[in-house]
Parts: structure tokens; sequence; C-alpha cells
């Protein structure tokens, strides 16, 4: 267990093309190398596949193209990590985990918004870490609607 000050998140920093992202690492079940994905027939584009993760089906996503950026080429150095967002539990391709950083939560600006139209933002919010921007992703809007069964 960490020492942590209060107001203070610890968050899981991963790059996504030339973009530094985080998540909450209490959302973080682990963090895994690189695994070939079976493709699902009629899967939205940004879903690269699923995988077998100790007997499961792990639905994996291109964190890339669910972001609006170009598809994801997996070579070894890319990482699954594997989180857990209401009743989901699913991987999400990035290029490489960077860091494991406690920040202050006052130090969290809000993202511009968009508007309505561009749907819900995937961004809660921006941290200005000495030169670098480190966008926080939203697990619940990154995610797409669970469907209801008919």
């Amino acid at each position: 267990m960490t020492n942590r000050a209060p107001g203070q998140r610890e968050l899981v920093g991963f790059r996504v093309g030339d973009q530094a992202f985080c998540i909450d690492i209490t959302s973080v079940l682990e963090i895994r190398g690189w695994t070939a994905t079976t493709p699902l027939p009629g899967a939205p584009a940004y879903m690269k596949g699923v995988v077998n993760l100790r007997g499961t089906v792990l639905p994996i996503i291109d964190l890339a193209v669910r972001l609006g950026l170009p598809t994801t080429e997996p070579s070894a150095r890319h990482a699954i990590v594997v989180v857990r967002c209401g009743e989901r539990t699913v991987g999400l391709l990035v290029e490489g985990v960077s860091d494991i950083m406690q920040l202050d939560d006052a130090a969290r600006q809000d993202p511009p918004n968009m508007g309505e139209a561009h749907g819900p933002n995937v961004v809660s919010g921006v941290f200005a870490v000495e030169s670098a921007l480190i966008s926080l992703l939203d697990l619940d809007n990154l995610l797409p609607p669970v469907r209801e069964a008919a």
C-alpha cells in the first residue's frame, strides 16, 4: 500500500501514438504483454478482437482507434491494460505503460468542451506535468454502452 497525500490520485500512465494518457490505478486489474487477438465479425472498428484470459473471453479495444487516432499495428513492445469498469472487464491496447504516478487532483484541469455533437467526452481531465500534458481517460465514456439482452 502506498502512502498517498490527501487529494492525490494514483494513476497508471501510458502512451497511445504521440500522446500521454492515464487512468485511475483502482480500475487496473493487470498489465500484460501483447497477445494476438481473435477478430469478431461485425465488431466495431476499435475492437481489435478477443483473447483468452485464464478461461475468460476478454475483449481488446484498440485505444488509438477508439480515440480517433490511426490504428495500432501491435508489436512486442505493446501492452494490454486490463481494466474493470462497472461490471465489465476489457483490455486496452496501448503502446506501452510508462509510469505509475501520484498527481494532485487540484492540478487536474477540465478538458475543453467540444459540444454534444461529438458525444460524451472520453477525457475527464488534463494534468500539466513538467512540459507534457497527460489526459485522464473516463472509462465510463470510453467503453461502449452495454446492450440489453433481447
